[in-house]
């Protein structure tokens, strides 16, 4: 188990995300949440409304977008940062 603060809970969740991985994954400390975008699916048929999150991230020369989707923002915000990091660490994994 893990916490930290940020600002706002998005930074927070991102900070105690690395904070938990960091020491088995330490390319991790450089990636940088570049930008933050939510956006409200609205539900169809009686369906509840999901959220999209889309996460740009940087590593100091590169840039990529990662995406995720949820009926919570949280969630929705974990799966993104999740996808950036494998993604991040897939790639630099086949430079290797």
């Amino acid at each position: 188990h893990t916490a930290a603060m940020g600002n706002g809970p998005v930074n927070a969740l991102d900070r105690a995300f690395r904070k938990a991985l960091l020491k088995f994954f330490p390319k991790l400390e450089q990636i940088e949440l570049r930008d933050y975008k939510v956006r409200v699916l609205a539900g169809t048929h009686g369906a509840s409304s999901h959220v999209r999150v889309l996460i740009s991230s940087w590593d100091g020369s590169k840039s990529w977008q990662t995406v995720g989707v949820s009926e919570d923002v949280i969630d929705a915000s974990y799966r993104a940062l999740a996808d950036s990091y494998r993604w991040y660490l897939h790639n630099m994994e086949e430079k290797s």
